[in-house]
């Protein structure tokens, strides 16, 4: 089989392919085979027809037919392989010359155009500046965090006043179109402030008492007028405020392991501090991958965006926002996708220029901290994973983190004071015991995953986090 590539645009390819009629032969041998077992011919058992019957009952034409149909992935496979391009879409495929089907020579020739994977140039690393805010604590910031320690353990009482924030407070709320009620709720809690419901509810809201109302213009956000206009009536029917408990010995005895609240400020602050550093290491870490989309140019192929597109509001699709389809959230989505769609690109680049590859214990500590995240024991996550054949895919998402952390780690970081940052713990944080552990348990459920194999390009939707990008 000979196949050749020619360069139709950025990303994508057509590919030439020539088989010889003695590549064939192979398949038309599982055709006859095939064949046999569909057809019936007095004297002869399903699967016992001989050939010569076959090309009288159903022509020699049809038995080439149904070789090339059943060859023709495994010719473009290996054309695939042969010419080292890196599919991303469906191929579209045209067959051009067939062999005489009463003869025994001749070619089957076939072209094939598919988007692929575009290749890019690299920059140099060390000449990537980011600045970052200063990761120094406040006595605010730590004010904050015993604050929200002491929520946990507040207790919600009635107020007789009107609702200010971060009260909590009990509605009613009635949306109309077009003065038709669309939809409505009774005895829903919310906390005043917390932009978790409606555009314009917290305006709304605060202020008013028990028995009092008010109307506001909003967009849906779910349901069957997700997207539409609505105007809203909103009638608080409680307020309450969170009473919380005093900040003393008591209660660092209560809410900690510590003996006093001199204690247990001080181990906030520590936990505040390391806060502080990770916030500021996800700060650099996406401005540093802003400024390699800045410098890489990634060609985006058009059709592998709108495939994804159209999978993100299918009806069909469980995970999908079919509810949600409007034009400006459709210009959201394909941001993000192309977005996403560079990002990986340019990750999966630096991780073959510096030859990151991910081992088993990095595999399965992605593993361990991926199922904390949804509340599931490692095994069961790991074994679902598996069975869904999304082992691939996690490699090569902690195989772009990798090379994320490379080029973090050689960046030049400063803070808006002019001090360097230095990020050495947030690029490789430790592992302690308890996490060493639930990877040793671990360790067995991902079998089959060569320890130093990176991945190969796995397709994947859209996500937010840079460094997490994949397709």
């Amino acid at each position: 089989m000979k196949s050749a590539v020619e360069n139709l645009s950025p990303t994508r390819v057509q590919l030439d392919v020539e088989v010889p009629f003695e590549e064939l032969q192979p398949s038309i041998a599982e055709a006859y085979k095939t064949i046999a077992e569909q057809v019936q011919i007095p004297g002869f058992r399903k699967g016992k027809v001989p050939n010569r019957l076959i090309d009288q009952r159903v022509g020699r034409g049809y038995v080439l037919e149904t070789a090339i149909n059943e060859g023709l992935n495994g010719w473009y496979q290996s054309a695939v392989a042969e010419t080292g391009i890196q599919p991303l879409s469906r191929p579209e495929v045209e067959i051009t010359e067939v062999p005489d089907p009463a003869a025994t020579e001749g070619e089957l020739k076939f072209k094939v155009e598919v988007d692929v994977r575009p290749e890019v140039e690299l920059p140099e690393y060390s000449s990537i500046a980011v600045e970052v805010a200063p990761a120094a604590q406040s006595d605010e910031d730590l004010d904050k965090a015993l604050d929200d320690l002491r929520g946990r353990f507040g207790t919600l009482t009635p107020a007789d006043r009107p609702a200010s924030k971060d009260d909590f407070v009990t509605i009613d709320i009635t949306a109309k179109i077009d003065g038709e009620a669309v939809d409505s709720a009774t005895g829903l809690s919310y906390q005043v402030g917390a932009g978790t419901m409606l555009e314009g509810l917290d305006e709304a809201v605060e202020g008013l008492s028990a028995d009092e109302e008010a109307i506001f213009d909003t967009k849906l956000v779910g349901g069957d007028h997700a997207g539409e206009e609505a105007q809203v009536t909103v009638k608080v029917t409680g307020v309450k405020v969170r009473e919380l408990p005093t900040a003393d010995d008591d209660f660092a005895q209560l809410a900690s392991e510590f003996d006093t609240i001199a204690e247990l400020r001080e181990d906030l602050a520590k936990q505040v501090n390391q806060s502080k550093t990770v916030e500021q290491g996800v700060e650099a870490r996406d401005k540093v991958m802003e400024k390699l989309v800045e410098l890489i140019e990634v060609p985006v192929p058009e059709s592998v965006i709108e495939e994804q597109i159209e999978q993100h509001f299918d009806p069909a699709n469980a995970h999908g926002e079919a509810d949600h389809d409007t034009e400006e959230h459709r210009v959201e989505v394909r941001e993000n996708t192309e977005r996403a769609f560079k990002n990986e690109i340019i990750l999966d680049a630096i991780a073959e220029k510096e030859e990151i590859t991910v081992s088993q214990a990095e595999l399965i500590d992605y593993i361990v901290n991926s199922a904390s995240q949804y509340g599931m024991d490692p095994n069961q996550f790991a074994q679902m994973l598996d069975q869904s054949g999304q082992v691939p895919m996690i490699v090569a998402e902690v195989r772009r983190r990798k090379a994320l952390a490379v080029v973090l780690g050689q960046a030049k970081v400063t803070d808006t004071d002019g001090a360097e940052v230095d990020l050495s713990d947030f690029v490789k944080p430790a592992v302690d015991p308890a996490l060493e552990a639930a990877l040793n348990e671990a360790a067995g459920v991902v079998e089959g995953d060569e320890s130093d194999e990176s991945a190969e390009p796995a397709a994947a939707v859209a996500v937010d986090d840079p460094g997490a990008a994949r397709f």
